[in-house]
């Protein structure tokens, strides 16, 4: 029996052709640790104090949300459970995830390993009782400054399923995310489209500015509107979009003044699947196809590190 000590950022090894034994909580490749570790911050977390071992921790981290346990109830050996709480609550609030993937973007981009053909939809999860405690009229850490806004609703809306939130993904041409931002469940696909497009921002290892104009979007009809297409239109950007019947038939009562027939690359459309296999992959992790946390920033945070997780095995 393989002994456990650590959980794993990927659960499977090959060495000299043939699989590993490994356990559900494996030790990391130091190649994907190396990657990561100069990336996350070195400052102490109380005066006097060093951080504990950021590796035992952001793996303590990953198991939580694959697993989906309570924080209390992570094994021993991931250190105390306060400790992994807040540090993730910690990189969640001041951004050290998203600066961990903006990093990966930007070595993938400089590599040319990014399929610019960008798919956006949402996924919606249902939301624990245990994420449901606070009041809808607060903001915790709202206004703090370097610090991710907490929105007043905590992401948190009523939908037919009951409580649930929703996260909005951009994944390149590959399913790899490129974006993501979280929101209540009953909220429209519509009116994200801008700003998860507005969030895609990966700048360059050398001079110029940072990219963030994929080459075409791809969405399904809850996407079409006329200022989703005027704004891809603005930015030079291939609208990969359907066009809904009731839009149609509203088009054409209109005749003239209705416009001209929306166009799209049928062929193109087909590569929106990638985000739906996107959604899947991350809804492997329990803790976020069941959301339990409190705050959305900290949900999103786990968002954000499985989306790292993606490219890092990439």
């Amino acid at each position: 029996m393989v002994p456990a000590t650590r959980a794993c950022l990927s659960t499977s090894a090959v060495e000299g052709g043939d699989a590993a034994l490994v356990s559900r909580r494996a030790v990391q490749t130091d190649a994907q640790w190396e990657r990561i570790a100069p990336l996350l911050p070195s400052d102490v977390g109380k005066p006097g104090r060093r951080f504990r071992d950021h590796r035992q921790v952001v793996e303590g981290i990953v198991y939580r949300y694959r697993t989906g346990v309570a924080w209390r109830d992570l094994p021993a050996e991931f250190g105390p459970w306060q400790t992994v709480w807040k540090r993730h609550a910690r990189f969640s609030r001041h951004g050290t995830w998203d600066n961990v993937l903006t990093s990966l973007l930007t070595q993938a981009d400089a590599a040319g390993e990014i399929d610019w053909a960008v798919s956006i939809d949402s996924t919606i999860n249902r939301a624990h009782q245990h994420a449901a405690t606070l009041p809808r009229a607060t903001g915790a850490n709202a206004n703090h400054k370097n610090q991710i806004s907490e929105p007043a609703d905590h992401a948190i809306g009523r939908s037919r399923g009951g409580l649930s939130t929703k996260i909005h993904h951009a994944v390149d041409g590959r399913g790899r995310p490129l974006a993501v931002l979280v929101g209540p469940g009953q909220g429209g696909d519509a009116p994200m489209c801008l700003p998860v497009l507005n969030a895609i921002r990966v700048p360059r290892l050398g001079p110029g500015r940072p990219r963030t104009r994929p080459d075409s979007v791809l969405a399904d009809k809850a996407y079409s509107s006329r200022a989703i297409r005027t704004e891809l239109r603005r930015r030079g950007i291939v609208a990969v979009v359907p066009e809904p019947r009731d839009q149609q038939g509203n088009r054409k009562r209109r005749g003239s003044r209705g416009g001209r027939p929306v166009t799209y690359d049928i062929d193109a459309y087909r590569g929106r699947n990638v985000v739906e296999r996107s959604f899947n992959a991350l809804k492997h992790w329990r803790g976020l196809a069941t959301r339990y946390d409190k705050l959305a920033i900290t949900y999103r945070g786990g968002a954000v590190l499985a989306a790292i997780i993606v490219w890092l095995r990439d």
